[in-house]
């Protein structure tokens, strides 16, 4: 703490003097850099000068001129519903199911009804069910002049009645052109012409650290400016959108607004925050505009998003499953269940496999190949690089179109007991399963878990657990795998692949631990 004393002098300045002059814009005969506490301290004590002359890289920014750009292009979005437009059970404490979702969208604790934090003191069930009532509030905006405006699937989902509001004080209402919640895109169209419509943006050149700004409606309060600067590109918090994150203060009503560059270009829609106390805590996640964009194009084309799928369930690579099966780097996508009769299926993609390329894309990590996949056309043939058991292969697979209920094959949580029990070095005890168990499980071969102990349970094997393969080297029944087992070395990591349930997943046991 610095204590009160005489005042500091720097080349005849008063400190209050030499304050002015580092918040004071640059010029060329008066430029400083402060070289931190130790600066201050060394100040203090009347040591030698530490401040010294040299260039500042830059002032913070002035916001003004992109306020006056970009704000007349934000529009604020209220959703309507009819008054006995109800889900059983009334919500909570009375709140309608949408504006539920709207809280749970941005981590806020469920207030007890429409007044409570972030709510608007709307009255509700005025006796007239159908007279609309307010049901939530969010951003947008305009896309095109002519009336097209951009916002967040869940600010518009479940509304009977849509009112965008423009900067000028004009109130329009609006009909749904389509939304993703997938992506948590959304447009909407009004009737009017000759709008300030936005400038889209290059993600690829936005950078971490560069100066961001977010004009919306925060708690109904329009066109409210907030700025910050961009924390992180590609957060993994969606199957299909690599994040923006920042620091930019985004609050309920900011949902659907845009996130803005210093050169006044959309880079991206406000989404979703961080938080565990209900309130902004400095993280907030924007939908890159360009992925965005294309999920528009495709809105406006059909009212809905066509995607390609292959029918898999993936899992991340870890570095220790990488190591130990001998694919070196965590990279790729492991296939944890496969959609039966669904386009890997009849391809032969297998569980266990890594898919690392897509038609010579890279799939650095597990979330990638939904991307990937959902950006192929439905109908075409494409390549998938998979490795197995050591080694790489070329697989055919003609992509389907996404279907919500396309689900991975299930299969019973244990297999049949078999006989012929044998017991490795490893801590486990298994068995043969029996030519009725493989047929139900849709498997070649195994051996069933029977006991599990020592190294093998801290890796985290379990009874029941089904043992497809072991370092690479598919395993048919017990006697190969005693065989197997058998040649492990006593300090070397061993992988496993083990169904469990529905699930293939790798397990690496170090025996010497």
């Amino acid at each position: 703490m610095i204590q009160p004393g005489p005042v500091w002098q720097h080349k005849g300045e008063s400190m209050s003097e030499l304050v002015r002059s580092l918040n004071a814009p640059a010029t060329a005969g008066r430029r400083w850099i402060l070289g931190g506490a130790l600066a201050l301290s060394a100040l203090a004590c009347g040591a030698p000068s530490v401040l010294a002359a040299g260039p500042v890289r830059g002032e913070l920014p002035d916001f003004t001129e992109l306020v006056e750009k970009v704000g007349p292009s934000v529009v604020n979005i209220r959703t309507l519903e009819r008054a006995g437009k109800a889900a059983p059970g009334g919500g909570s404490g009375g709140l309608d199911p949408g504006m539920e979702e709207f809280f749970r969208r941005f981590g806020i604790p469920l207030p007890g009804g429409p007044n409570g934090p972030g709510g608007r003191n709307v009255p509700r069930g005025n006796g007239n069910d159908d007279e609309p009532q307010q049901r939530g509030v969010g951003s947008g905006f305009i896309l095109s002049t002519d009336g097209y405006v951009m916002t967040n699937a869940h600010v518009v989902d479940g509304a009977d009645e849509l009112l965008v509001t423009l900067t000028d004080k004009r109130e329009f209402k609006a009909r749904i052109v389509g939304f993703d919640k997938r992506t948590d895109v959304a447009v909407v169209k009004i009737e009017a012409s000759g709008l300030p419509a936005v400038k889209l943006g290059d993600v690829s050149r936005l950078k971490v650290g560069e100066w961001v700004m977010a004009i919306g409606s925060p708690f109904g309060l329009e066109n409210s400016v907030t700025a910050g600067i961009v924390s992180a590109k590609a957060r993994d918090t969606g199957d299909y959108l690599p994040f923006i994150q920042t620091d930019v203060a985004i609050n309920p009503g900011n949902s659907g607004g845009p996130l803005i560059n210093m050169r006044g270009e959309v880079v991206g829609i406000n989404s979703q925050i961080y938080s565990r106390s209900g309130g902004f805590m400095g993280i907030s996640f924007a939908i890159p505009i360009d992925e965005a964009g294309r999920v528009a194009d495709q809105l406006r084309a059909n009212g809905r998003v066509i995607r390609g799928r292959i029918g898999v369930t993936i899992a991340p690579v870890t570095k220790d499953v990488a190591e130990s099966i001998g694919l070196g780097r965590a990279t790729g996508a492991m296939v944890r269940g496969i959609e039966s009769g669904g386009p890997a299926d009849k391809a032969g993609i297998e569980a266990g496999d890594i898919i690392t390329k897509v038609d010579g894309k890279v799939v650095d990590k597990s979330a990638d190949l939904p991307r990937i996949v959902g950006a192929t056309r439905p109908g075409s043939a494409t390549v998938l690089q998979v490795f197995r058991r050591g080694g790489y292969r070329d697989i055919s697979v003609t992509v389907a179109e996404f279907e919500p209920d396309a689900t991975a094959r299930p299969a019973h949580s244990e297999a049949p007991r078999g006989a012929a029990p044998g017991k490795s070095a490893l801590g486990l005890t298994v068995s043969d399963l029996s030519d009725a168990a493989k047929r139900e499980l849709k498997l070649r071969g195994g051996v069933k878990v029977d006991a599990v102990d020592g190294a093998a349970a801290r890796a985290g094997l379990r009874e029941g657990d089904v043992i497809l393969a072991i370092d690479n080297t598919e395993v048919a029944d017990v006697k190969q795998f005693v065989a197997v087992t058998a040649k492990v070395e006593k300090s070397k990591a061993v992988s496993v692949m083990v169904r469990r349930g529905e699930w293939v997943n790798y397990l690496v046991i170090r025996p010497g631990r």
